[in-house]
């Protein structure tokens, strides 16, 4: 029993929520109501879920020893020695393996996703996550390559408008954990994290604004699309602004005045507004393009 409970903390279950957005494509081009194309879709996000643990073991392994330092992050399996290396390196391989070949049984475009996603992933592993700016925008890519191969799994195009908001969002979601991490280590965080070091919580701040104000926008220009419009037959996504616009606001609420946004995923589940405003939005969604 214990051991199952170290191996789905290993495989971090929790965060293939984030892997949720592979389905973009299919909720957006309009064919969530073709039973085949949503198979397609789930296995392509079954995919991208074993590609992420395999991704996270393989960061717990670099990361063991700073891991061991941090007052969280020390108790995970591989940083308080309760899963090996060696055990969980083989997890990890077999995680990736499956990934592939269950890309593979879908389509080529999705196979090249796929690569890209883990070649982009070891490069951060291994490089990227001690460059400043550029660590967040590699783990920000990492979502748009996760939309992309969504739309790519069910040969659909989807909106550059559309990866460009991704990207954004991502971005504005990994400057406000950096954020986090810099206030909650205080004095300790270049010895837990490296590139925190290269980070102030006033640069963050001035990158957060920028990158806050673009992804409203980009979300507007999407809804406002004509292109968009005609494609998805309706003009009235533009309704959906309003939960965009306050649920980046109530991020930005518990950032700063709460001091939380550590794991995105983790305040989705428990802060109730924040959860609610994302139920809204999806319900409008699926309401606008599917049933009026």
């Amino acid at each position: 029993m214990v051991m199952i409970k170290n191996l789905i903390r290993l495989l971090r279950l929790q965060q293939w929520l984030k892997n949720g957005v592979v389905l973009a494509g299919l909720i957006f081009a309009g064919e969530a109501n073709l039973i085949d194309k949503v198979i397609i879709a789930i296995q392509a996000t079954a995919a991208f879920c074993l590609l992420s643990s395999s991704v996270y073991i393989l960061n717990d392994i670099t990361d063991r020893n700073r891991d061991r330092l941090h007052p969280l992050k020390k108790t995970r399996p591989i940083a308080s020695g309760e899963i090996s290396v060696a055990t969980a390196s083989i997890i990890g391989l077999i995680l990736a393996a499956a990934g592939i070949i269950l890309s593979i049984f879908i389509n080529q475009n999705f196979v090249i996703m796929v690569v890209g996603y883990l070649v982009l992933n070891i490069f951060y592993t291994f490089l990227l996550k001690n460059v400043v700016i550029l660590d967040v925008m590699a783990i920000a890519g990492g979502f748009v390559l996760r939309a992309a191969g969504g739309a790519a799994a069910i040969d659909v195009q989807i909106s550059g408008w559309l990866l460009i908001t991704t990207f954004v969002l991502a971005l504005f979601l990994g400057l406000g954990k950096r954020r986090h991490e810099l206030i909650y280590l205080e004095k300790e965080a270049g010895s837990h994290r490296k590139i925190l070091e290269k980070y102030s919580t006033y640069l963050l701040d001035q990158l957060i604004g920028v990158v806050t104000a673009s992804t409203v926008i980009t979300y507007l220009f999407y809804t406002l699309s004509p292109e968009v419009s005609a494609k998805l037959g309706t003009r009235y996504l533009y309704i959906t602004i309003p939960f965009v616009i306050y649920g980046i606001f109530r991020y930005l609420y518990l950032v700063h005045k709460e001091e939380k946004g550590g794991s995105p995923t983790r305040l989705l589940f428990t802060d109730r507004p924040l959860l609610l405003d994302v139920l809204l939005w999806l319900a409008s969604v699926i309401l606008i393009l599917y049933i009026f």
